[in-house]
């Protein structure tokens, strides 16, 4: 196996632009002979003459001619690819909202492909629950938020359909003791679907834990101190959905909603959504690749 280097690629390219080895090699800042070293290895790689030496300057042969072509493309592929990965000026920025409760396993995959795609775009990823995205999303702070809540509103698009479910520690039994102890951020729009269900059912509970922080809301239902409710397939590593066998009641469906695709400024931003909407919809075909 053969290969061509671009060091001595580019030296040929010089020549063949600049007329002679003298000044390609006052282009390329090196000296004549380093110049008409690397040519004559180019040669002695190819087998080939490439330059006509018979006359009083230089010029291409035929195969020289040939080559040409194909080394101008060589080169400005290798300045693209060098270019693209090591200039880490960022062209252009995102601004993505997205649920505490679905940022994982989804984003992380979205993120990553898109970031192969755009290396020179930052993704500003910001977590809140939905109420507060779609605020700040009227208000021109998103490109684009996904929410969890129920039918999509006026130019959203539903991504996925997703059951709610009863979720507690490993192992865990504060489920079966009555009242029934329940945990959830202030905000969280799971909240009155929750307690209207437990309502419906005339089973009585009181709130465990009350709370800003969907963190603190993490660490008391994982400590078995309470039960929360979340889209099924996103709970933590340390929580468990509850085999209750129906002493909880039902809940209902949620929809995972995208907004802001229907007025991007950028073309970026809709490549963006369209990363989103392939990974929501279809999320066994695009795993997470380990990286490093």
């Amino acid at each position: 196996m053969r290969n061509l280097d671009i060091t001595t690629l580019r030296s040929f390219v010089a020549v063949a632009d600049n007329g002679g080895v003298t000044r390609a090699a006052g282009f390329l800042n090196l000296t004549q002979s380093a110049v008409s070293m690397q040519l004559k290895r180019l040669e002695e790689l190819l087998g080939l003459d490439l330059l006509d030496r018979s006359g009083r300057g230089i010029a291409l042969t035929a195969s020289g001619e040939q080559l040409l072509s194909y080394a101008r493309r060589m080169v400005a592929l290798n300045d693209e690819v060098i270019g693209r990965l090591t200039d880490q000026a960022f062209e252009g920025e995102v601004m993505l909202g997205v649920p505490h409760d679905v940022v994982h396993p989804f984003v992380p995959r979205v993120l990553q492909r898109f970031n192969a795609s755009f290396p020179r775009v930052n993704v500003n990823l910001v977590t809140s629950n939905t109420r507060e995205l779609k605020a700040a999303f009227a208000k021109g702070t998103y490109d684009l938020i996904l929410t969890t809540e129920g039918p999509a509103g006026e130019g959203a698009e539903t991504l996925q359909e997703t059951p709610l479910r009863w979720v507690g520690a490993l192992n865990g039994s504060v489920w079966r003791k009555k009242p029934l102890r329940i945990g959830f951020c202030r905000n969280c729009i799971f909240r009155t679907a929750a307690t209207a269900a437990l309502d419906d059912a005339g089973i009585k509970w009181e709130m465990g834990v009350d709370s800003d922080s969907d963190r603190t809301v993490e660490a008391t239902v994982s400590a078995d101190l309470a039960v929360g409710v979340l889209l099924e397939g996103t709970q933590p590593a340390h929580q468990e959905v509850i085999d209750h066998g129906g002493a909880l009641p039902d809940l209902p469906g949620q929809h995972i909603n995208l907004y802001g695709a229907d007025r991007v400024r950028e073309g970026y931003v809709g490549e963006l959504a369209n990363m989103i909407r392939q990974v929501f919809r279809n999320p066994a075909s695009h795993p997470l690749k380990a990286v490093g």
